[in-house]
């Protein structure tokens, strides 16, 4: 049975098997809750993780991932990688009783261990264990999944089916996310990231987000040190009240690090946060940059990319080498983080929660989390204000950078599954046949001559799949709808 230590969640209405205490035990050791604040307080009982974990079954009757492809305003660079599009993983359970619940498997080159058709296979083996398993204890089924997706080489996807199982039981159990965590809060505060990119564009989001409301901008450096002083220097200009949190990731060796912080300081800036400045591997680089940065420069430095587990937080505490970890699902998986937690929080070290490049069913989650627990001191989940388009329906509320949580159940957030491409998309026959029918139509219709496609999708549901071919003449923009049976 998986263990979280004294980890304490809090629920407004228990599972039947249990009954409320006349006494509730406190929700956390070191973070009183919130969540019975105001004028007409609402009751919540309370029991620790551990206990549901040891008491609510769990029995799947479905279970399925689809790939969840979302276009960027723009490319994401960062040191260590660029991003042109998001090609993650959707995940959806659905529960003997009903209850659905969904989750995200984000992929990030060079960050995440898995990429997308590798995300796809190894969540498929996770589902196909959910659906063929007997009714069992959440903490069993925890371990079994922990099992076939182990470490941080399938984290993301253990993360993504944690999710969407955590969010079932949540709404079979009938409260919001944020209360199963704790209920500190329904609502957090963002910081927006700032992409690798010219410091004319820089100064330009930085304007825009100064109007939206954003406080705290997070800078992507370690490309090159010259440039990203001057992309510093363009963005005070235009938010001059800014507060600034550096991210590196791993690309400045450690005397570099130091440099960029010699450079701010002549500038009169302190950044609030200086996010993972050397390579993963360099932990003595990364205790001295700590070392300096706090003692010299009043700056924090937290561990990203060199926490990748349990095991790697507590040799960051034991070695004092960052003032903060910054926790991601997509890295160690929600129960991963949850142990990490408890580990930091113990030690007293600070906790950061961030994310890959994710929509709002994963980011959700992330929020629900880190709004219930209340003890996050940076929060960076900003990722799906990036995106050109939101498929994800409901969920929780934006308000510039404020995420505002409901008394919805789970985290709220789902999509219109019909319009996800499903697997089958991807099986080489279907690739084949489609690629087949493809050509026919435009050489039927005389599309490639006479328009330009702008592009194609298909959606593939059961037998049927549908096409649809938008392009444009002139002014016009006209759209063709095939449907096209599709037999073995």
């Amino acid at each position: 049975m998986l263990s979280i230590g004294s980890l304490c969640l809090s629920l407004r209405t228990p599972p039947k098997p249990l009954k409320p205490s006349k006494t509730p035990k406190p929700i956390r050791k070191l973070y009183a809750t919130k969540a019975m604040a105001g004028s007409n307080p609402k009751k919540v009982s309370t029991f620790e993780f551990r206990d549901l974990m040891e008491t609510f079954a769990v029995d799947v009757k479905r279970a399925e991932n689809r790939p969840l492809n979302v276009p960027l305003i723009a490319p994401f660079t960062i040191a260590s990688s660029r991003l042109d599009k998001v090609e993650n993983v959707a995940i959806r359970i659905e529960l003997s009783d009903g209850c659905v619940g969904w989750g995200e498997a984000p992929i990030l080159p060079f960050v995440t261990a898995e990429d997308q058709s590798t995300a796809m296979i190894k969540a498929r083996e996770a589902c196909e264990l959910l659906k063929n398993s007997s009714s069992m204890k959440l903490g069993l089924v925890l371990e079994r999944v922990s099992e076939i997706l182990p470490g941080h080489e399938f984290a993301s996807v253990r993360a993504g089916v944690e999710m969407a199982l955590i969010d079932a039981v949540a709404k079979s159990i009938n409260v919001p996310l944020w209360i199963l965590f704790g209920g500190a809060s329904d609502s957090i505060t963002t910081d927006i990231t700032i992409p690798i990119v010219s410091s004319a564009e820089a100064a330009e989001l930085a304007s825009k987000y100064q109007k939206q409301g954003f406080q705290t901008l997070k800078l992507k450096v370690g490309k090159n040190l010259r440039k990203d002083i001057e992309v510093l220097q363009a963005i005070r200009v235009v938010h001059p009240d800014c507060l600034f949190i550096l991210d590196a990731n791993e690309g400045y060796k450690p005397e570099e690090a130091i440099e960029v912080l010699e450079e701010l300081h002549k500038m009169g800036v302190t950044p609030i946060l200086f996010e993972q400045p050397v390579h993963r591997d360099d932990w003595e680089g990364l205790g001295h940059v700590t070392h300096i940065a706090k003692g010299k420069y009043g700056v924090s430095v937290a561990a990203d990319e060199s926490c990748r587990s349990l095991v790697d937080a507590k040799r960051i505490i034991k070695g004092n080498l960052a003032d903060v970890i910054n926790i991601k699902l997509a890295k160690v998986g929600v129960v991963g983080g949850l142990e990490i937690i408890e580990e930091a929080r113990t030690s007293g070290l600070d906790l950061m929660i961030g994310g890959m490049v994710e929509t709002r069913l994963a980011m959700g989650f992330a929020g629900h989390l880190a709004a219930g627990f209340g003890c996050f001191k940076f929060i960076d989940l900003d990722t799906p204000l990036l995106l050109s388009e939101d498929p994800v329906l409901e969920g929780y509320e934006v308000s510039g950078a404020v995420y505002i949580f409901t008394d919805a159940q789970g985290h709220a957030g789902f999509l219109d599954w019909d319009n996800v491409l499903c697997e089958s998309h991807y099986h080489p026959d279907n690739v084949k046949r489609m690629t087949n029918w493809t050509k026919h139509w435009e050489r039927e219709l005389n599309l490639s001559e006479q328009f330009g496609i702008q592009y194609v999708t298909l959606l593939l549901n059961g037998q049927i799949a549908e096409r649809k071919l938008h392009f444009r003449k002139k002014m016009k923009k006209p759209v063709l709808h095939l449907q096209i049976a599709i037999y073995d």
